[in-house]
């Protein structure tokens, strides 16, 4: 009975404090102010580009303004909820969240909002005794810090496609915000 009441206690106290010691990891509170900053940013673009120009595209071979968005929505949610936070992977070919066929301008900016929330939050819990936590990433070993890392990278990379996709239609970007 002793045993019990003792791991009790220690799940509760485990399942309160770890959320709390995250929030306090220099590098979480910084990396959710950039993730932060980086949707504020990510919005302000996706919202300029007039939605009968989401289906415009640099080069035949190439994704078009509203696919790099849900593109970005798809890889945060599968860097965060999969590889950091452990759930199975959605299939790419059969997820319909993500998808651009008849969703609106509107319904793409709010699913990328709430992937941002859910991101966030799973971040603001992060153990961070599993930074140095490896995992197979496209062939390579990681560790989940370095997961962090390629997820910033990733929505920078397609949101600077989104941002000469707006220069192309004739519309000057919205201003660079610094910390993202």
């Amino acid at each position: 009975m002793k045993r019990i009441l003792i791991l009790t206690t220690l799940a509760l106290f485990s399942s309160v404090t770890l959320p709390l010691l995250a929030q306090q990891d220099p590098f979480i509170k910084e990396y959710l102010e950039r993730l932060e900053n980086s949707r504020k940013y990510l919005i302000v673009v996706a919202e300029m580009m007039p939605e009968d120009k989401y289906g415009f595209r640099a080069s035949p071979d190439s994704m078009t303004f509203a696919e790099n968005l849900m593109h970005i929505g798809y890889a945060i949610d599968w860097h965060s909820q999969s590889l950091l936070g452990g759930r199975e992977s959605k299939d790419w070919k059969t997820d319909t969240i993500f998808k651009v066929a008849n969703t609106s301008k509107e319904q793409m900016i709010a699913t990328i909002n709430k992937t941002f929330d859910e991101t966030i939050k799973l971040i603001q819990q992060f153990d961070t005794t599993r930074f140095d936590d490896a995992l197979d990433y496209f062939g390579l070993n990681r560790t989940k810090r370095q997961i962090f890392l390629l997820l910033a990278d990733h929505i920078t990379h397609h949101r600077g496609q989104m941002l000469v996709y707006i220069r192309l239609n004739g519309l000057v970007p919205p201003r660079y915000v610094l910390f993202q």
